[in-house]
């Protein structure tokens, strides 16, 4: 069922709906907490939709679940960016850059 879920998300994400795509990413990843292709798209939802503390939770999961993810700290860094907490997001993004995602 989780795949379905993921599935749908991401169509409605790639198609510019990120608030819908949330709603249904949401769900994947109760059935699925550390499934981590799932929280990256959640995580993606929530960033593009502008829902920023929900972006920086997810991602912040992501980069618990794999401190060595790029892409996580990327995500994180540019979401603590958007809240205007720079000097959390320089360490996410130098983070993101060593790792070879920035």
């Amino acid at each position: 069922m989780s795949m379905e879920l993921f599935e749908r998300g991401r169509m409605f994400r790639e198609a510019g709906d990120p608030s819908g795509a949330a709603r249904f990413l949401v769900l994947a990843a109760a059935e699925e907490p550390t499934n981590r292709a799932v929280l990256e798209e959640l995580a993606l939802a929530h960033f593009q939709s502008a829902s920023l503390g929900r972006a920086e939770t997810v991602a912040r999961e992501l980069t618990r679940l794999d401190p060595s993810d790029g892409y996580a700290r990327l995500l994180l860094g540019r979401t603590l960016t958007r809240l205007s907490r720079h000097s959390e997001a320089a360490v996410e993004l130098k983070l993101a850059a060593a790792l070879g995602a920035a």
